[in-house]
């Protein structure tokens, strides 16, 4: 539970570095970026306050005049208790992953398992790769059209934030599915990976949403209904080397938090290069002719550790009624925003 704690400080700790940079010195950005700290500050220490109840429970369940009439085991329970063992959804101890696990070699075309980037992608400011930073390296090449479209955005995060009562931002607005390639850019956690002879599953930990990657060596269809997600083929390049090509996605979908754009005739492609037996690194590239004027990478070998098969990966659904009360507690609805 305390190690819960550690990482939500962590996470709060690198969205404040993030947002700080990335927010303009006005009155509605830096209100925006204060919501957005906000929510991960109380999720940070409710399970302290757990632990701190917990504890006050057992003294007072306690024989009083210091432990008289304890068993004598009972100074070795206390001190197990003063660390508590970190549990998953069903209640079981969490197996820490060996700090001094040697190196192994990969299994050949194989990419099943659990995997875990840990806070690398959470993709607060965009596409992790290109983070909307106000750096000029890191602005994507866009068209004319794509700056076009970029200025309709309004999204809640980065240099053009603002209030998240006003954004208009698919996924916060209407609950949107993220798609492709969002799924891969904001709030990329756990995801577990299955092989078939025929396909290849993705489940992700974010909205609990799945996808399926054929490999039975079909094409990409020639004019495609749009679907959120697309339609993904994928194939080994080499031995350790599995990747992805998508295209189809609607037109309604972001590419990544900060509101850039994409059309109909977006291609993505994933590359999942395995190069050892417990990591993963993922690099993710945009194409999109008329949005930009080449393509660009959007995430450069993101790394995931597996993690053991009885991993529990925990639910994470972002809901839209949860959303509303909560801008409706902080006082960020449109109703309730700057006027100066």
């Amino acid at each position: 539970m305390l190690k819960k704690v550690r990482t939500r400080r962590k996470w709060a700790v690198l969205a404040y570095a993030e947002l700080g940079r990335a927010a303009p010195r006005n009155p509605v950005a830096a209100r925006a970026v204060l919501a957005a700290l906000i929510f991960p500050l109380v999720l940070m220490f409710s399970p302290l306050v757990s632990v701190l109840a917990h504890s006050q429970e057992r003294m007072a369940a306690s024989p009083p005049g210091g432990g008289q009439g304890a068993s004598p085991q009972s100074g070795a329970v206390q001190d197990q208790e003063e660390t508590p063992q970190e549990l998953d959804g069903w209640e079981r101890p969490i197996i820490a992953l060996p700090k001094d696990r040697k190196p192994a070699p990969a299994p050949r075309r194989d990419i099943s398992g659990i995997w875990d980037p840990g806070l690398n992608g959470i993709g607060m400011l965009g596409a992790k790769a290109m983070p909307d930073d106000g750096k000029p390296e890191h602005q994507p090449p866009y068209t004319p059209l794509g700056l076009q479209m970029l200025a309709h955005a309004k999204p809640n995060s980065g240099t053009r934030a603002v209030l998240p009562g006003d954004t208009n931002d698919p996924v916060f607005k209407y609950g949107d599915p993220q798609g492709v390639p969002r799924e891969d850019l904001y709030e990329l956690r756990t995801i577990q990976i299955y092989l078939s002879p025929q396909n290849m599953a993705i489940l992700y930990q974010f909205n609990k949403v799945w996808r399926v990657i054929w490999t039975d060596g079909r094409k990409l269809p020639e004019n495609p209904e749009p679907r959120w997600f697309g339609y993904s083929v994928g194939k080994w390049v080499d031995d350790y080397t599995f990747v992805v090509e998508t295209i189809g996605m609607n037109d309604v979908a972001w590419v990544d938090r900060i509101g850039r754009p994409h059309s109909a005739d977006l291609r993505v492609e994933e590359r999942f290069h395995r190069p050892d037996r417990d990591h993963l690194e993922l690099t993710v590239t945009i194409d999109d002719p008329k949005m930009y004027t080449r393509p660009w990478v959007a995430l450069d070998k993101l790394v995931f550790e597996l993690q053991p098969p009885s991993f529990d990966v925990r639910e994470m659904i972002w809901s839209p009624s949860q959303y509303e009360k909560y801008n409706k507690l902080m006082g960020i609805t449109p109703s309730e925003k700057d006027t100066h």
